[in-house]
């Protein structure tokens, strides 16, 4: 699980501080106030973990990407080319990673269920016309009270060195020429050559590996949702995630029903596949009274999603009822579907859903995480999505633990963030002024309104 996050000079961020991520978090905040950054640069760090150009240190992408952010020039903040981004991830296994020391017989030199990584990357030698070229100035990871960092020679700005802050550890450099190191791979690894050089740097790899392993855990539904149709083609392929228009949904749920997977309900509740789950969370948000998934002939590749809007209605296909039922269809699936433990990002998944449908949202999502450990980071200006969840926190379904909120703003010169704190029965005692805009005003200019109406016709 991801635990925690802080970014410098990217987009309307000057420095975010430590922002720390728990099982449900929530951003809140104006339009252009930096909330969806927040999100984006955690995309960006996965987009580059995937990308196949271990030259380039951060994949910035393009149309079919997580995230299109551009260039360097377009994310650093107020374009400052001078300036360096940063970043840093911290994240919990829940296995612990054992660094040993080939050295010395395999002894164990640290272990540890909490990472720490962190990097910068700037724009030299930019020219007009020209793109500027990314360089690491240095990047680290740290586990247990160990950090292993690989830095840019002050000197010698072309070569790096490896760096272990405690003494009870020292990189040894293989016998022969000592050639200097190259720079680093992407943004966050070690060149091949560190295996090379040194005697005892292989574990260096297992440090890449895991911040590999926790971006491939992320999963991704963007605002805009794919509109609903009469028919979808499955032809058995098995969806990683719903595309970051919810247009795997329907196939996700036959890929996962092809495999005979269950979920577990709770105690003493017989185990669900992924339809029925779904169908399950439907009703209980009051949008449809049966769901299913049918082909539309025996031993087809087309299906077509059929629903009742009540138990004694018609039967008819998704795109004949409202738009918010395919609208949080992905949403669902999505919770229900991806690995137990993994962090799905979810970018305003409140838009046509009306406002109850809203706050039952926010349920899903507690039992998504209560379930299957599945860690949620939201975006949103859904007040009922917040107000359930403060709800919940007050009934004691849900602990205040698990959950942080934050609202950002446009500050004069860089986005502000502020922790929302909360108490154990869920009230925020720091509520910004015109969080949701402002009712009371609303209300009072609306009641002056109807005086000075009632006074010109006494007129």
């Amino acid at each position: 699980m991801l635990t925690s996050i802080q970014l410098g000079n990217f987009k309307s961020w000057a420095d975010t501080g430590n922002v720390a991520l728990k099982p449900i978090t929530g951003f809140f905040g104006a339009n252009s106030s930096g909330k969806t950054s927040l999100l984006q640069a955690i995309l960006l760090l996965k987009q580059t973990a995937e990308s196949s150009d271990r030259g380039l240190p951060l994949q910035f992408g393009d149309k079919n990407g997580l995230v299109n952010l551009g260039d360097f020039h377009s994310v650093i903040y107020r374009h400052a080319d001078e300036s360096e981004l940063a970043f840093s991830l911290d994240w919990h296994r829940d296995d612990p990673l054992i660094v040993v020391d080939p050295k010395v017989r395999g002894e164990r030199v640290v272990e540890g269920t909490e990472i720490e990584f962190s990097t910068h990357i700037r724009g030299e030698n930019g020219t007009a016309g020209k793109a500027l070229k990314l360089v690491v100035p240095d990047l680290s990871y740290r586990i247990g009270n160990m950090t292993f960092q690989m830095r840019r020679k002050v000197e010698k700005p072309s070569e790096y060195e490896l760096y272990c802050d405690q003494d009870t550890f020292q990189f040894v450099r293989s016998q022969g020429r000592a050639w200097p190191l190259p720079a680093p791979a992407k943004c966050y690894g070690f060149p091949d050559q560190v295996r090379a050089y040194y005697q005892n740097a292989a574990f260096l790899a297992d440090l890449e590996l895991a911040f590999e392993e926790q971006l491939r855990q992320v999963y991704y539904l963007g605002p805009l949702r794919a509109y609903p149709e009469r028919t979808y083609t499955w032809a058995g392929a098995q969806p990683s995630d719903m595309g970051q228009a919810g247009e795997q949904a329907v196939s996700a749920i036959l890929s996962s029903r092809d495999r005979g997977e269950t979920l577990g309900r709770g105690k003493g509740k017989k185990r669900a596949t992924l339809e029925e789950y779904v169908a399950e969370w439907l009703q209980k948000l009051g949008l449809i009274a049966e769901f299913r998934v049918d082909a539309v002939a025996k031993g087809s590749q087309i299906f077509q999603v059929k629903l009742r809007k009540v138990s004694d209605g018609p039967e008819v296909l998704i795109t004949d009822v409202g738009f918010g039922v395919s609208q949080i269809l992905p949403v669902i699936v999505l919770c229900f579907y991806v690995p137990e433990g993994s962090t799905i990002i979810l970018e305003q998944p409140e838009i046509h859903l009306h406002p109850a449908v809203q706050a039952g949202l926010a349920d899903a999502l507690i039992d998504a995480h209560l379930k299957r450990h599945v860690q949620v980071l939201v975006e949103s200006h859904s007040e009922h999505l917040l107000r359930r969840l403060q709800r919940r926190i007050a009934e004691k379904k849900l602990s205040k633990d698990d959950v942080a909120f934050y609202f950002c703003e446009a500050g004069d010169r860089a986005s502000k963030l502020i922790p929302l704190e909360l108490d154990l029965f869920g009230r925020i005692s720091n509520w910004p002024k015109d969080f949701f805009g402002d009712e009371f005003e609303e209300m009072a200019a609306t009641q002056e309104a109807i005086i000075k109406r009632k006074q010109g016709n006494r007129e």
